[in-house]
């Protein structure tokens, strides 16, 4: 480990330590979070070093509610969806009763994985290696030649915590998940309105960003960066930080306060609400000049409307949930976005378009006109980010200051981050001897 002397943001003088193959351990990473600045960006070691990384996982990603697949990814029997978290293959499946339930993607024979592609089908699921074969919840069913003592119930798939609504999956590979019941009845009442369990993937992307994860969200979560970096984007999505501050449901600026009382005459939940922690928000914004869609003429890119709205210009309902996502949800379409941890510096960011479930590409949408906005958009996040990481690598690179004025969603996310961490890590106090 190399050291020399510098400062801190705030010019005080510290340590910097630019590790070759040493990872931080506890102590070293609650030091290095109690000495952020507030309202500082994080040091290079919190977004670069390996044991950062396994922390993450250990203590964010194996532990929090995840995003996972809208429900209609897997619409039928049998149809099925892998991921990875960290180390942990997983199957989303679909039961014979219409019941989604996760799995980890490992037969218990000996390991293999049981789906190795992203997307399948089958009647039942079954091992490429020795050809075990299990029901589609999660029971053995067969296992040839293994002997009159053998009893198969001892050999279900390992389950994973998984939750449904609006039409969305969210898995947890806790042991004891997190609460998760307030936020399950907003996805009801509020993403429900696009009827996603009625729609279709019309589209799916996968890109791989050279980028630390938190990195993938801070770059998410403001549009200081808008005006320089997303000409498509910003035909209809205002990089006015106003346009996405909002302090509570009566409390944001005077084109979105009309824009919800527009949406509770009509009957849509729009107005905003969080967690208290800011590890979700839901809240629906009008877009730019009345703009209909994502779209480069703004107008809607899908004749036939989502679920039950009344408008082609209702705006889009914005849904973030840390760890693992963002999503908008339009009057003709939604794109649900999903990203995962792969290592120190790079991060998987998914991004699914979601239609009428009867529209018809090339009579209800052009399937160009309809993804061309993010996937222009995606990119551009994508060289930003791998911009950032590689300045975050040098040694010259110093924590600075977020603007309080447009940063302010890149600060919750931060913060949260943080809390998490010193939470989860910080010792407990031993239990006085009675």
């Amino acid at each position: 480990m190399r050291h020399r002397e510098r400062c801190d943001p705030l010019g005080n003088a510290v340590t910097s330590r630019h590790r070759t193959s040493a990872m931080l351990n506890t102590a070293e990473i609650l030091s290095q979070i109690a000495a952020r600045p507030k309202n500082f960006s994080l040091s290079h070691d919190l977004y670069c070093d390996p044991g950062v990384y396994q922390t993450d996982l250990e203590e964010i990603w194996y532990k929090e509610w995840i995003f996972a697949i809208p429900t209609c990814d897997i619409p039928k029997t049998g149809n099925h969806a892998t991921l990875q978290v960290g180390d942990y293959p997983i199957v989303i499946v679909r039961g014979g009763d219409g019941v989604i339930r996760a799995f980890h993607n490992v037969c218990r024979h000996r390991g293999q994985r049981l789906c190795p592609k992203q997307n399948g089908s089958s009647p039942k699921l079954v091992c490429p290696y020795h050809q075990w074969t299990y029901d589609l919840d999660g029971k053995l069913l067969f296992a040839r030649d293994m002997g009159a003592d053998f009893d198969p119930s001892k050999f279900s798939l390992k389950p994973v915590h998984v939750r449904t609504n609006g039409g969305l999956v969210y898995i947890c590979l806790a042991d004891n998940p997190p609460e998760f019941d307030r936020f399950g009845g907003f996805l009801d009442d509020y993403v429900s309105v696009s009827d996603v369990t009625n729609s279709k993937v019309a589209f799916s992307s996968t890109i791989i960003e050279q980028g630390n994860w938190k990195l993938v969200i801070e770059n998410n979560r403001e549009c200081y960066h808008c005006g320089g970096s997303h000409p498509s984007l910003c035909r209809s999505y205002s990089d006015n930080p106003l346009m996405t501050v909002m302090e509570g449901p009566n409390a944001a600026s005077p084109e979105i306060l009309e824009h919800w009382a527009r949406c509770d005459a009509a009957g849509i939940p729009s107005r905003f609400v969080n967690q208290d922690d800011m590890q979700w928000r839901f809240a629906r914004v009008p877009l730019l000049n009345n703009a209909e869609s994502f779209t480069m003429s703004t107008k809607s890119a899908v004749n036939k409307l989502m679920g039950r709205m009344p408008w082609k210009d209702a705006g889009s309902l914005m849904l973030y949930h840390f760890p693992s996502s963002w999503n908008h949800f339009l009057p003709d379409h939604a794109i649900v976005f999903r990203l995962l941890p792969i290592s120190p510096t790079q991060t998987e960011v998914t991004s699914k378009w979601l239609v009428h479930k009867d529209a018809v590409e090339g009579t209800d949408y052009d399937l160009q006109k309809l993804t061309e906005v993010w996937i222009n958009t995606n990119d551009e996040d994508r060289r930003v980010v791998e911009e950032n990481q590689k300045g975050i690598l040098s040694p010259a690179y110093e924590p600075g200051p977020y603007s309080p004025h447009q940063e302010e969603g890149v600060i919750h996310f931060v913060d949260w981050y943080c809390r998490k961490i010193q939470d989860r890590l910080a010792p407990r106090p031993a239990m006085a001897a009675e």
